[in-house]
C-alpha cells in the first residue's frame, strides 16, 4: 500500500490532470496541468476553488462564479460544472480557471460577495506563492446568481474584465411579490428575505437594496452582459431598467450588453455569436 502512494504522487507531481491537493500538496512550478480543490481563507473567510491550471505557469486567470444551487453540500458540483462550461467555451489552453464554490444555504443574498470577494483578493494577493506561479491578468465571469456576483465584485475591485450571463437577481421587490402572490413558486431566497424582513410589501427598501438594480455604478473594469431573450419573465421584466440604468452611469468603464435573441438563460454557453463576443472581450484586454 505504501509503494502505491508513493507512486501516485509520483505521477501527480509531474503533472497528470487529475493531480489532487491531498497527495501533491501545493502543486508547485513544473508540475504542468492539474486540476485541484483547495481550501482557502483569506479576511477570515473560508471557501472552496476549484483550480485548473494548464501547463505554464505564468498565467492569465479566469474566475468562473456558479448560478444558484441553494445547498451547500451543491455548491463544489456547481463549481466545477461552471468551470467546465467556461472552458468548453473558451478558445484558449493557457488561461488558468479558478472556479469559486461560493456558499448560499443560511446566508441572504448578497451576503456570499464576502466571500466571492475572498476568492478574488486571495487570486490576486497570494495565488502566486501558494500555487508556485506568477499570475498576470484576472477576469471574473459568472453565470445568473455568479452574474449577479462578478457585477457587484465589479463595483468593489478593478480587474482585467468581467463577464456576466444572465445576471440575477435583478428585482428582488418584484419577483418576491409574485411569490408572496401565489403566481411563481417559492424560492429559498426569497423565503428567508422574508423571515428576516418580512414580506416584500412590508420592507421594498430591504429587498431593493440586494437586488442587482441597487448596483448600476461604480464599475471598475470594462464589463460584458449577456442576456438571452428567451429567459424567464422575471429576469426580461426587469432587464430593460437595469440596462438604462447601467448606460446611464457616468463614473463606469465600458460597459457592452449582448442581447441574444432566441435563446434563455444559458446564451453564453450555447449561442455562436456570444461565444465569439466572449473570446473577443477577453482577448481585446
Amino acid at each position: 500500500m505504501r509503494l502505491f502512494y508513493l507512486i501516485l504522487l509520483l505521477f501527480c507531481c509531474q503533472g497528470i490532470a487529475s493531480c489532487k491537493k491531498k497527495f501533491c500538496g501545493d502543486c508547485g512550478p513544473g508540475n504542468g496541468p492539474y486540476r485541484i480543490v483547495k481550501n482557502i481563507t483569506y479576511n477570515g473567510l473560508s471557501v472552496d476553488l476549484v483550480i485548473d491550471k494548464p501547463a505554464n505557469d505564468t498565467v492569465d486567470v479566469l474566475m468562473t462564479y456558479h448560478g444558484t444551487v441553494s445547498f451547500d453540500d451543491r455548491i463544489l458540483e456547481a463549481a466545477q460544472n461552471t468551470l467546465d462550461g467556461f472552458k468548453r467555451i473558451l478558445n484558449r489552453t493557457d488561461m488558468m480557471l479558478v472556479s469559486v464554490a461560493y456558499p448560499e444555504e443560511n446566508l441572504l443574498m448578497g451576503d456570499n460577495v464576502a466571500h466571492s470577494e475572498a476568492a478574488l483578493l486571495w487570486v490576486r494577493e497570494r495565488a502566486s506563492q501558494e500555487l508556485g506561479i506568477v499570475v498576470r491578468k484576472i477576469f471574473l465571469a459568472g453565470h445568473s446568481q455568479g452574474g449577479y456576483i462578478v457585477t457587484r465584485l465589479n463595483t468593489l475591485h478593478a480587474v482585467n474584465g468581467v463577464i456576466a450571463n444572465a445576471p440575477g437577481p435583478l428585482n428582488l421587490v418584484y419577483r418576491c411579490e409574485l411569490e408572496a402572490n401565489g403566481q411563481v413558486a417559492t424560492s429559498r431566497v426569497c423565503t428567508q428575505l422574508a423571515q428576516t424582513y418580512g414580506g416584500p410589501t412590508v420592507n421594498p427598501t430591504a429587498y431593493m437594496q440586494r437586488s442587482l438594480l441597487t448596483h448600476t455604478s461604480g464599475f471598475k473594469s470594462d464589463i460584458l452582459f449577456v442576456q438571452g431573450l428567451s429567459d424567464s419573465p422575471i429576469q426580461l421584466y426587469s432587464w430593460p431598467t437595469f440596462k438604462q440604468s447601467v448606460n446611464d452611469c457616468t463614473t463606469c468603464r465600458e460597459r457592452i450588453f449582448l442581447d441574444i435573441p432566441g435563446y434563455g438563460h444559458t446564451s453564453l454557453f450555447e449561442s455562436p455569436e456570444a461565444k465569439t463576443a466572449f473570446n473577443l472581450f477577453i482577448q481585446s484586454r
